[in-house]
């Protein structure tokens, strides 16, 4: 957990830099560019099929049993599909790269497109052909510090790059080609970790029996991929690269609170998992009670504040920043809407894992992408930002919905709980935001950090009460329970 949160902090620092480096330097369009072709370029993910999640989980038992036969089998078959899987995104890439000029409208030289796009295709070979197996394993194996520490030095010298970078010669292919060169520290440290640590015979005969169960789940990866890419994929085709631009910044600020959520999240879904396998389900309901509160509190007391401030923090990092106008408000505000409904249902998706729900969540994931990119497109036209918001937050609700309700089949009365909690977190974050932001207006850095704390602590204070004296929620005593 210390590891993963050394990361956290580090990520959130770096997903604020880089880009500021990039728009102080290079502009909003070029910045535009990046976020756009990262976009079309990580649909090469979905080749993958979700094997990574079921490969982490053919790896637990030959580890915890010592079967180093059965684990080379499986770490030879997985480093083929993986080779094969980086072929193909190299092909992939290549034809993104090439036709991305040619299918959009960009002021920019054909070449200059093309070399940026092979370049931030880099990360994605290198992960896929050398990583993901290593990675695995010390994963499997409860390793994860390793990864986290490991990804933590990149970071810290990826910041250090850039500015060393665009001083001595600011070149964004070169900036992108230093970053991509960074990965290689992955495949080094993991495959030194993994020879010492493991013993993987490189003569093992190969096993695809995991690979039959790569599809479960499929249609939930393809569903959360889409709620990721689908924004900027349809404002790449029916806008610009400005206001790609403009939706990349204002999303730094949500992603980077979604990680701290995401954090929290993490650490207690393993508790559920085992409790529910465990066959107690009072346990499980006891449990799950808890870790639903904890994630509302943390939820709505991160995404209060982030709800004032997001606009003020907008302006002040893009200040002087001239070439399209940053000031979003109102998608600002529907973006952190979305995000709250998208994180709201974690629990219960955890949950539902755990007993294994995949075929009753497919249709419905689904029909969420569905929703998402047809109501997007029919809005965008019209309403640009706050037309892909809303697709999102239509989407999102429907999925929390059915969530919520799917909980209820393994714990009954889950959603009277649920929907419970909504409507009175839900009314403290309105009233919070209409006292806030009558005082918080134009901002500087000096007031932005003193206005952040005083939101802080106030909203602290407020849910805190309010989950205590009106919800009868004691936040420390719910954090107590989801120990192991």
């Amino acid at each position: 957990m210390i590891s993963g949160i050394i990361l956290q902090v580090l990520n959130i620092f770096s997903a604020f830099i880089i880009p500021k480096i990039i728009l102080s330097y290079f502009g909003s369009e070029v910045n535009g560019l990046g976020g756009s072709l990262n976009q079309f370029l990580g649909y090469a993910s979905l080749l993958e099929g979700g094997v990574t999640g079921v490969l982490i989980a053919s790896l637990y038992k030959p580890l915890r049993n010592g079967d180093n036969q059965r684990l080379s089998s499986i770490v030879k078959t997985a480093k083929r599909f993986y080779f094969k899987i980086s072929l193909m995104i190299l092909i992939y890439s290549v034809v993104i790269s090439i036709a991305y000029p040619f299918i959009f409208s960009v002021s920019f030289p054909k070449s200059y497109v093309i070399t940026l796009s092979l370049l931030l295709a880099l990360n994605n070979l290198i992960q896929y052909s050398t990583v993901l197996t290593f990675k695995s394993i010390i994963t499997a194996d409860g390793k994860i510090y390793v990864v986290s520490l490991t990804q933590c030095l990149i970071t810290i010298l990826n910041i250090i790059f850039a500015f060393v970078t665009v001083i001595v010669y600011p070149s964004i292919h070169l900036l992108k080609l230093f970053s991509a060169l960074l990965m290689i520290i992955q495949p080094l440290v993991f495959r030194y970790y993994v020879n010492k640590h493991y013993s993987i015979s490189k003569d093992a005969d190969y096993n695809d029996d995991f690979l039959k169960n790569r599809w479960n789940g499929f249609s939930i990866n393809v569903a959360t991929f889409i709620h990721f890419s689908t924004d900027i994929t349809i404002l790449t085709i029916f806008t610009d690269l400005y206001v790609v631009s403009i939706y990349n910044v204002y999303s730094l600020v949500v992603s980077g609170v979604e990680a701290i959520v995401s954090t929290l999240c993490t650490s207690i879904t393993p508790v559920i998992g085992r409790t529910y396998a465990s066959g107690d389900i009072e346990k499980t309901s006891e449990k799950f009670d808890a870790f639903e509160s904890l994630n509302f509190f943390v939820l709505f007391v991160l995404f209060s504040c982030t709800l004032v401030l997001i606009t003020p923090f907008v302006m002040i990092y893009t200040k002087n920043i001239t070439d399209t106008n940053y000031y979003q408000p109102l998608f600002g505000m529907l973006l952190v809407i979305s995000k709250i409904v998208y994180l709201i249902k974690v629990p219960h998706f955890e949950l539902a894992c755990a007993a294994n729900l995949f075929k009753e969540m497919t249709i419905q994931a689904f029909i969420e992408a569905l929703i998402n990119i047809v109501v997007s497109v029919i809005l965008v036209s019209k309403f640009g930002l706050i037309g892909v918001a809303i697709g999102t937050i239509c989407a999102m609700t429907f999925r929390m919905i059915y969530q919520v309700n799917l909980t209820s089949k393994t714990i009954s009365r889950r959603s009277i709980l649920f929907y419970k909690k909504l409507l009175v977190y839900s009314l403290v974050m309105v009233l919070f935001y209409l006292l806030f932001s009558l005082f918080i207006k134009e901002l500087n850095v000096l007031t932005f950090i003193i206005s952040g704390f005083i939101c802080a602590t106030f909203a602290l204070v407020i849910y805190y009460l309010v989950s205590k004296y009106i919800l009868k929620i004691d936040i420390i005593s719910e954090l107590k329970k989801v120990k192991m």
